[in-house]
């Protein structure tokens, strides 16, 4: 697989100079018009929506440049399991291999020889770009390949072999289970005799009680009677 060598990022960094150097006449020509223009013009994307197109379109300069090219239609999780591997050659984190001497030290005392990769942290957060982008761009959530299951398998591994080769625990934030505090709630006995029979809320309890305080009286009467 030809790796497109460093031409992706270049052409990038050629395109994003050029659009940098054609705004500021766009925004003194929407000056001169007047301040209509200024209050209708949209506001800048986010920086986290720059940096996801931004991957994306290297994402597809990477398909375009691969051998033999590739369609987006046609790529898989295998396929960005390689471009995630192509990366490494840009990364600027140490990862030590089995056999150096500061393998799982956090703060080597001096250089050595390892691999620059780059770091799960970094390659996590890319994929969770470039699936959004996917499904962005027209891509169903099914057949998305940043979210297949071999994409999943590679990060883990990825996280578990720098975490002991740099001597990192990655620890998952554990969420807070909220606590439901519950109250005690005492009942009247005498009031629920009265309740039944009435059948009400609030209300139809207050009824019962008169009703049942009536017919106390009324048997007392006839006991008088008898």
């Amino acid at each position: 697989m030809d790796s497109g060598s460093g031409g992706t990022g270049t052409g990038n960094g050629i395109n994003e100079a050029v659009l940098a150097s054609a705004q500021p006449q766009a925004v003194s020509e929407q000056g001169d018009g007047g301040g209509g223009a200024e209050s209708s013009s949209p506001a800048p994307p986010s920086r986290y929506e720059s940096q996801k197109r931004r991957d994306w379109n290297t994402f597809l300069q990477y398909l375009t440049n691969h051998k033999p090219p590739l369609t987006l239609s046609r790529c898989s999780g295998a396929h960005v399991i390689e471009f995630l591997k192509y990366l490494d050659q840009f990364g600027k984190t140490k990862v030590h291999i089995t056999g150096c001497p500061y393998f799982g030290h956090q703060n080597p005392p001096a250089p050595c020889s390892c691999p620059l990769k780059q770091a799960w942290g970094s390659l996590d957060a890319l994929i969770g770009r470039l699936r959004a982008a996917y499904e962005e761009n027209g891509g169903r959530p099914e057949s998305n390949p940043f979210g297949a299951k071999a994409v999943r398998i590679y990060l883990r591994e990825v996280r578990e072999g720098q975490s002991k080769a740099r001597g990192i625990p990655y620890e998952k934030k554990k969420r807070k289970r909220s606590t439901v505090a519950t109250t005690a709630v005492t009942v009247n006995v005498s009031m629920a005799p009265t309740q039944a029979v009435d059948g009400g809320g609030d209300n139809g309890g207050i009824g019962g009680a008169r009703l049942a305080k009536t017919n106390f009286k009324a048997c007392k009467v006839e006991k008088r009677a008898e």
